[in-house]
């Protein structure tokens, strides 16, 4: 088990982990993950199950819009009266998915999708139906499309996320299962699909359990349901399935990456183009499908904040065909540096959920997602950490975009199940999920392992092979979590073994509010044990946006502003201080956050309230980014 493994065995299920899943994603998780921890077994199980890379590159159709719902507590549609699972019975028949009508008058059937209300796909429920404001459990969703599947072509029903563990069939025929709210799954139904009409429904589960990720206790709302797009896409017999083309670490002058196919001719030449700055390669991928890429640059525009460059690459490979737009740039550290292109930076952040403050629940497209980027780009950002979890690959291809590098993290929060195998590998296919989607967006600079995990030697082991995991995944990005302080009399240090495992000296910190006041943080003072950058990833207060009072009054705007500048006066002293993402861009609704009049289940340390409207503490913030970037120009 892995919890008892050696760390020679640790460090070899890390390798045995490249070898998979730089080419492909498993999606099927309850098949994958009662396999053999074998290199060979786990290769082709994956490549199964891959997701595909750049879906929304691919020939698709957007099954998203009005899907039928029922509301099951009991999971009545899923288990039989002695709690067994119709689709695991002998004619794998019984369940809501069967979606039956009634065949005459006499015949029962207890429930209706026809009949049932409608929710806005991609989108929560809790925010559709008042309701299920609070609702944890399970809902079934139905959505029926017309299908025209042609000869010699692949296709693939692919789901952006589904919060938190979905069950997927498809006319009446199960396809799969997943676990995990933030990450994308897929299942290939060639040969599944019906010429005309078609139905899917999906079992979604949002009910928090100790040994998932997260775990029971989290500071955000549990939105449940499709909360991102769902496809049909359609592809070659052979198909170009995964691709990295990124800069070579610390090497600005060549660009490294592969290719992987899949189908029944995995041999054959590839052709890989970048038009505007005249580069191209030919290569032949092997009998596994696969072929590694080296391609030397010469004059390029390097991406950056300041000059977000995307080039058009285009991947062709027989009949198939893939245009993506991507940016190059070097990210790395240097005692207490952080290089972008060779040159040191100070990263200007803020913290940001998945929500949207003014229409209830999960952001549902590019406009919500620009509003919130443009919020901190207005604050003057060049970073941002998209926390807790997975954002949506729509929203980091608007920081490609924008100008926003960003800190991308997996839900491994607070206290996990340490010691459980399948929370670890739970944890680990997560954050795999994670980096094989975002691997090729020059946007993303560092993965994060997780926020605010309490030191101890399981923990350790835990994230440990997380670390460990992620750099064999992709070593051309920093590595970072979001770790806890200490504090002994006036002195505030981070005690963690596993900051040795990180590229960042990277915490959370709360003087202020949940320690000290306004009158009394200013006594504290920082020790940084550790010859790496310093990125202060949570600092914060609550104010009631309109809520006015003098900077010892809680709650009140005049404090939280006051406390702004109160960090800034500690946080300059620490001498290798290169960035912050203070908590949080906005007001965002929490179930851990019931005071009636303050807070209202939202946790108000958003610097813009629930109306949209900015909090003094922004624009205290953005007059300290304008300085930090006058100060660090000379570098540029």
């Amino acid at each position: 088990m892995l919890n008892r493994f050696s760390a020679v065995a640790v460090a070899a299920l890390a390798w045995h982990c490249l070898a998979f899943a730089q080419t492909a994603t498993p999606s099927h998780h309850q098949t994958f993950q009662n396999q053999p921890l074998q290199n060979q077994t786990l290769q082709n199980q994956t490549l199964q199950n891959q997701t595909l890379q750049n879906i929304y590159g691919r020939t698709h159709q957007n099954l998203d819009g009005r899907w039928h719902y029922i509301v099951d507590p009991y999971e009545t549609g899923y288990y039989d009266y002695r709690r067994k699972p119709y689709d695991e019975s002998e004619k794998g028949t019984g369940g809501y998915y069967d979606d039956r009508q009634p065949k005459d008058k006499g015949d029962i059937v207890e429930y209706s999708f026809d009949g049932s209300p409608t929710l806005a796909i991609p989108g929560d429920w809790n925010s559709q139906d008042a309701k299920l404001e609070f609702y944890e459990g399970t809902v079934w969703m139905r959505q029926k499309f017309t299908a025209a599947p042609k000869e010699g072509k692949r296709y693939f029903l692919y789901f952006g996320a589904v919060n938190y563990e979905a069950h997927v069939y498809l006319n009446g025929r199960k396809l799969g299962s997943h676990k995990g709210g933030f990450t994308p799954f897929q299942f290939e139904v060639t040969g599944k699909l019906a010429a005309g009409s078609n139905t899917v429904v999906v079992k979604a589960d949002n009910k928090r359990h100790q040994d998932e990720i997260p775990t029971v206790s989290t500071d955000w709302w549990n939105y449940g349901g499709i909360t991102r797009d769902v496809l049909l896409a359609e592809v070659p017999d052979t198909y170009i399935a995964d691709y990295k083309v990124q800069l070579a670490k610390g090497d600005a002058r060549r660009i490294e990456g592969y290719v992987q196919l899949d189908g029944s001719r995995k041999e054959q030449e590839i052709t890989v183009a970048i038009p505007e700055a005249n580069l191209s390669a030919r290569v032949r991928t092997d009998a596994n499908g696969r072929a590694a890429l080296r391609i030397p640059v010469g004059k390029l525009r390097y991406w950056s904040p300041e000059d977000p460059k995307l080039y058009g690459v285009t991947i062709a490979a027989g009949s198939d065909r893939v245009a993506d737009r991507i940016g190059f740039r070097t990210i790395e550290t240097r005692g207490k540096d952080i290089l972008l292109n060779g040159r040191s930076t100070f990263w200007r952040g803020v913290s940001i959920h998945d929500e949207n403050p003014l229409i209830p629940g999960r952001l549902r497209g590019a406009g919500d997602m620009r509003m919130l980027l443009q919020w901190a780009k207005d604050m003057n950002c060049n970073y941002v950490r998209l926390a807790h979890y997975p954002h949506s690959e729509e929203m980091i291809r608007l920081a490609d975009e924008m100008g926003l590098m960003v800190w991308a993290e997996v839900p491994v929060y607070w206290t996990i199940s340490w010691q459980n195998p399948d929370t670890l590998r739970n944890a680990r296919q997560q954050l795999t999920e994670l980096v094989v989607r975002d691997k090729n967006r020059a946007s993303v600079v560092v993965w994060s392992i997780g926020n605010e995990t309490p030191v101890s030697e399981p923990r350790n082991a835990f994230m440990f092979t997380l670390a460990d995991t992620v750099r064999a995944l992709d070593d051309t990005r920093l590595v970072g979590a979001a770790l806890e302080v200490h504090r002994n009399g006036k002195e505030v240090t981070v005690e963690d073994p596993l900051a040795e495992k990180l590229d960042l000296a990277s915490f959370n910190e709360y003087a202020g509010w949940y320690w000290a006041s306004n009158k009394d943080m200013l006594d504290f003072h920082f020790n940084i044990p550790y010859d790496k950058p310093v990125m202060i990833t949570e600092f914060g207060a609550d104010a009631l946006g309109g809520f006015h009072g003098d900077a010892d009054t809680r709650w009140s705007e005049e404090y939280q502003d006051q406390l702004y500048k109160n960090q800034f006066r500690m946080l300059e002293a620490i001498p290798g201080l290169r960035g912050i993402t203070p908590w949080v861009l906005v007001d965002f609704r929490s179930p851990r956050r019931p005071h009636p009049y303050f807070q209202d289940f939202w946790n108000r340390k958003g610097l813009i309230s629930q109306t949209g409207k900015r909090k003094q503490a922004f624009h205290t913030l953005k007059a300290y980014y304008d300085k930090k970037q006058q100060q660090y120009q000379q570098y540029q």
